[in-house]
């Protein structure tokens, strides 16, 4: 029988889906906002919608817990200025382990036609409900599915309707709207410029200067890939969303290696494929409007790079999947210090959960295996991860920290992201020696990889053709794109044991303190 001394936990969360909508990149991946958003009427969505200037205005923000032992949570909302919630445990229906009643009161909200949308889930059910008058609500549980739900509950909230989320996708599409929408976030989140350069906007690349090692740093300011890429470098840091590596054969033939391909069938995969084709791809079909700098190995580097090694590598992973297992753990690398405002690691947990239960099959793929690697445990669902997690008295936020690790095997295999595949070639050509051993390159992000300096410094020696259209003359090469690329902290540092393994990513300065 459930009792008021339970340990129960209501976590109430501001706002919600922080980047489920900009994670999407194309119908083939792992999940779709319509999978998940309910056609709300237009009465209800269109006054929220309006009322936002911006993406960012969906993000979601921890407002605090509430439970047996922390009866009462006061918070301030976006459309109720002061909201009190409680929760009653109670046994109405004489099972085992009873059930339960959330109350809400809000009050003061500061328009007549303003509204809150909230989330409610637990690791075992997901619904959700929105209020605009000022008065209590109750979200009523009748019975707990089981004890662990019992012991471990949490409530999510959002101002905005699902709906809305919907209506404001298109920024995240192939428009010139969604375009300029990217272009505005970047500038004004993470403090980057967009300045035209003279056109051509491409660059006419002889594959002779061109060896194999060279790095090829991508950004998409458009379509889903771009809307996905906008908010992996605001929370990263990295002024690129996307990466490849060229390797050349024994013949002079040069070629791409990439993971994140998109094959035949749609699946996005570990690819080498022959430059021409992918530069086809990249001036003619790509609907993203990709931005590339070609960034050439320093001669010394060169000279250490072990082509056969990296061939034998590369091959090796040749046709696996594209590594989602440990794609946002780059990222995360402590418990406060990577999450821009309004996100933390409260958001995270509620994600997960909501889509663990909408796409469980893509919740194993993207998260649940690599949480079992960190807790040293096989099988478990996200919700047992969330239970043994607290078991062990440490929590959620600290989980995520622990550094991913490069031998670390998948059920489909080693798992490797666009940057992880370019930097494990790296390890295995001997780029990292000696200290390789001690480096996990699954914890870099694209700005921890181009900040290597592994690249040329002295641009006397860049081909004929670097940036030779451009008044500006970078220190690496642009070869496409109608803005001028720029790349923060570029060919600056050294590698160092466990590099990467700690460092914060705030922005707009993204400082890091010294061998984090």
């Amino acid at each position: 029988m459930a009792s008021s001394s339970s340990s129960s936990l209501f976590r109430c969360f501001l706002h919600f889906f922080f980047f489920i909508i900009s994670q999407v990149q194309a119908a083939n991946l792992p999940f779709h906002p319509r999978d998940v958003l309910p056609l709300l009427p237009r009465q209800v969505s269109w006054p929220v919608l309006n009322s936002l200037n911006s993406p960012v205005d969906l993000l979601p923000s921890f407002v605090g817990s509430v439970s047996s032992s922390n009866r009462i949570v006061n918070w301030k909302g976006a459309c109720f200025y002061e909201n009190t919630a409680w929760v009653e445990f109670h046994n109405k229906t004489g099972s085992e382990f009873g059930g339960g009643t959330l109350h809400i009161k809000v009050s003061y909200p500061h328009s007549w036609t303003c509204m809150d949308l909230y989330v409610f889930a637990t690791p075992y059910r997901v619904t959700w409900d929105y209020y605009f008058l000022s008065r209590e609500h109750t979200l009523e549980i009748k019975e707990w599915q089981d004890k662990a739900e019992y012991e471990y509950v949490s409530c999510h909230w959002m101002l905005g309707t699902l709906q809305a989320l919907w209506d404001v996708f298109p920024l995240f599409t192939n428009t010139g709207w969604g375009e300029n929408s990217n272009i505005g976030f970047l500038e004004k989140h993470m403090g980057a410029t967009f300045e035209e350069r003279p056109q051509p906007w491409f660059t006419n690349i002889s594959v002779d200067d061109v060896h194999s090692g060279d790095f090829l740093a991508i950004s998409k300011i458009r379509g889903r890939w771009g809307g996905f890429e906008t908010l992996e470098k605001w929370v990263s840091g990295a002024y690129a969303g996307h990466t490849a590596v060229c390797l050349k054969d024994s013949e002079g033939k040069l070629w791409i290696g990439e993971s994140g391909h998109e094959n035949e069938k749609g699946e996005d995969i570990i690819a080498i494929v022959p430059w021409d084709e992918w530069w086809d791809f990249e001036l003619n079909k790509d609907d993203s409007n990709p931005h590339i700098a070609y960034l050439p190995l320093h001669p010394d580097v060169r000279a250490k790079f072990n082509e056969t090694a990296a061939w034998e590598y590369a091959l090796s992973m040749a046709g696996k999947p594209y590594g989602y297992h440990n794609m946002i753990f780059s990222w995360i690398d402590t418990i406060g210090g990577n999450y821009p405002p309004p996100l933390d690691a409260h958001l995270v947990a509620s994600v997960m959960t909501v889509w663990s239960k909408i796409q469980p099959e893509y919740a194993a793929n993207m998260w649940n295996e690599a949480l079992n690697k960190r807790l040293g445990t096989q099988g478990l669902n996200l919700s047992d991860i969330l239970v043994e997690t607290e078991k062990r008295g440490s929590s959620f936020d600290e989980l995520l920290t622990i550094p991913e690790q490069d031998n670390w095997i998948y059920s489909d295999g080693k798992s490797t992201s666009c940057i992880a595949f370019v930097l494990e070639l790296y390890k295995e050509a001997g780029l990292f020696d000696p200290i390789a051993d001690s480096i996990q390159v699954t914890e870099f992000t694209i700005k921890d990889a181009y900040s290597l300096k592994f690249f040329e410094n002295d641009s006397s020696r860049l081909p004929k053709w670097c940036n030779d259209a451009d008044n500006v003359k970078l220190p690496y090469c642009q070869i496409k794109g109608k803005y001028r690329m720029e790349l923060p902290g570029y060919n600056s540092m050294d590698p160092y044991v466990h590099m990467n393994e700690r460092c914060p990513s705030m922005p707009p300065k993204y400082f890091r303190p010294q061998n984090c």
